[in-house]
């Protein structure tokens, strides 16, 4: 696929450039509020709006931030949007806003928001800047919500709080030990189905056949002798 195609800027996020499982980024809500599904979709939503909109002010400003103070109009930009979810969620989910707690307003410190306006939304117009941070914003919400569902069936027994009856349950899923756990098994799962085969060896001009050319070498030199 075409990297500088539109659907490449919006997919990449997803699997390939995972900002989660991949590229190890956003770790501290990552690990902290997905004890259940429901806080990993919530702050998966949350992040994936700052983000969208942080990428399309910051694309349409970027020829007039002076080069010099970027980042802190970035962290103004960014922290103006997260102030707003906040107040939102507050207002309209407030139980979802309570699990969340401080980790909400932390979204303005998330790496993947700034690291997103620094090295894409800052080089690119405004509608390849909003499908990059759609594309981000859902990987990381699919990569929560599958360690939400992860964590809250096998250490409460249930799923969206809806208890599903289990005959047996681990509690360690949803202290910080499981935490870490499932992502790793999460991230072994995702290298496993996306990660290509080496390359298979070939040989010189001289031997097709041979794989590496010291050996190549030293058939030679055997066979020269042997002729002599």
């Amino acid at each position: 696929m075409d990297k500088n195609s539109n659907l490449y800027a919006l997919i990449k996020g997803i699997v390939k450039e995972n900002p989660t499982l991949v590229m190890l980024l956003g770790m501290c809500p990552t690990l902290a509020v997905t004890t259940m599904a429901s806080n990993g979709i919530g702050m998966g939503l949350a992040t994936s709006f700052v983000l969208i909109c942080s990428n399309i002010v910051i694309s349409a400003l970027r020829r007039v931030i002076p080069d010099t103070v970027r980042l802190p109009c970035f962290i103004v930009v960014i922290t103006t949007f997260v102030t707003l979810t906040d107040f939102l969620l507050k207002a309209y989910i407030p139980a979802l806003h309570s699990r969340l707690g401080i980790f909400l307003s932390l979204i303005a410190v998330n790496c993947i928001i700034l690291g997103r306006a620094e090295a894409y939304a800052s080089k690119n117009n405004v509608f390849r800047s909003a499908l990059d941070g759609l594309g981000m914003g859902l990987g990381f919400t699919l990569a929560l919500f599958a360690m939400g569902s992860i964590r809250e069936i096998l250490g409460s027994g249930a799923f969206f709080g809806i208890d599903l009856h289990l005959p047996l349950t681990f509690p360690i899923f949803v202290m910080p030990a499981g935490g870490f756990f499932t992502l790793g098994i999460l991230i072994a799962i995702l290298y496993k189905f996306t990660n290509k085969k080496p390359p298979a060896k070939v040989g010189c001009a001289a031997c097709p056949i041979a794989a590496d050319c010291i050996n190549c070498a030293a058939r030679a030199i055997k066979t020269t002798g042997e002729e002599a």
